[in-house]
């Protein structure tokens, strides 16, 4: 039985690409930024984006995102999975660029634990399975395992150092310029 998933006709948020850390691992790039989700940062994304939803209470929400990048035709960078590493509401993107689909995957961290190491533990095994889920054609040959393999190490040092060393700050005006 497929992951339950909110689908919105709604793209993610992009990462601030001055307070992401890229890493190539063949065809993938991993991205690894500490962000910040406030009402005022998704409401800056609806506007851009010409759209609506109903925030609930408020946002106010942080931690590490892992962004996921396969190249297009066109020989651009897209991202097609992303994973919110969040305080209080982890989750992750299936994102569908051709279907401008964007899955949202809530974690349950009691069965699952730790986001962050779950998010990376996934990445590492589970890659492949989830670019096809994303809409990625032949996503067992875009993934260059020993690629990943070689990378990871280097994505987990980052996404921990982010973790715990981040200023919300600057994290908050790279949001909003």
């Amino acid at each position: 039985m497929p992951t339950p998933a909110k689908r919105l006709k709604l793209m993610p948020i992009a990462p601030v690409e001055e307070h992401t850390l890229f890493f190539e691992a063949g065809p993938v790039t991993i991205g690894v930024e500490y962000r910040l989700l406030t009402d005022a940062i998704v409401n800056q994304h609806m506007e851009h984006q010409q759209t609506q939803i109903d925030l609930g209470e408020g946002i106010d929400d942080r931690g590490v995102s892992l962004h996921v990048y396969t190249q297009t035709l066109q020989h651009e960078r897209a991202e097609r999975l992303r994973f919110d590493c969040f305080d209080e509401d982890p989750h992750y993107h299936y994102v569908d660029w051709e279907e401008g689909n964007n899955d949202i995957v809530q974690l349950d961290i009691i069965a699952e634990g730790d986001s962050l190491a779950w998010a990376l533990d996934r990445i590492q095994t589970r890659l492949p399975q989830m670019l096809e889920r994303a809409g990625v054609k032949d996503s067992p040959a875009t993934v260059d395992s020993a690629a990943l393999d070689a990378v990871m190490p280097r994505v987990t040092e980052a996404a921990y150092k982010a973790r715990y060393h981040h200023d919300d700050d600057a994290t908050l005006n790279g949001a909003l310029s």
